[in-house]
């Protein structure tokens, strides 16, 4: 129960914020937080990471539910099984499909507003939901990293053992 709470707490932060920039902040407005370097920008995307897929509301929309349905069923499993960094991961990727999500169905449009700039080069706008999904990402990758590294030291003692 503890991981839907994670998604529930991710998908409230991810929607308190995008009501906040959409309500307060103009289209295009700007809010410097740290000099240049970190800004609050208030954009709009059709589109997915990085705006790429512009205007493709319907298949993100098909996507999406097929994502989160397969996350909750794989969560249930990894819960079942004992895990815990693996559904702690997926519970971040959920919360933040279903704050994008919603936007796209809704609006047809997600509110993203953190910017970062590198000199000359900014990174693509993004939101909290964006966020957590990379996050979550990131921590289903090093799960599997840590697990396969398990399985060759638990495989490598066993057949040790078994030659003495």
């Amino acid at each position: 129960m503890i991981y839907y709470v994670v998604a529930l707490i991710v998908f409230l932060l991810d929607q308190g914020t995008k009501y906040l920039i959409a309500t307060r902040m103009e289209l295009g407005e700007t809010i410097p937080v740290i000099g240049s370097f970190f800004q609050i920008t208030s954009h709009r995307n059709q589109g997915a990471a990085f705006g790429i897929l512009q205007g493709q509301r319907e298949l993100f929309i098909v996507i999406t539910v097929v994502v989160v349905i397969a996350i909750v069923w794989y969560m249930r499993k990894t819960v079942r099984n004992g895990q815990k960094l693996l559904p702690f991961g997926l519970s971040l990727v959920l919360g933040g499909a279903i704050g994008n999500f919603l936007d796209r169905a809704v609006a047809g449009e997600v509110v993203d507003f953190a910017r970062f700039n590198f000199g000359s080069y900014t990174f693509p706008i993004f939101n909290i939901a964006d966020s957590a999904i990379v996050v979550g990402v990131a921590i289903i990758i090093l799960d599997t990293l840590l697990d396969s590294r398990r399985q060759k030291e638990s495989s490598g003692m066993e057949g040790t053992n078994g030659n003495e």
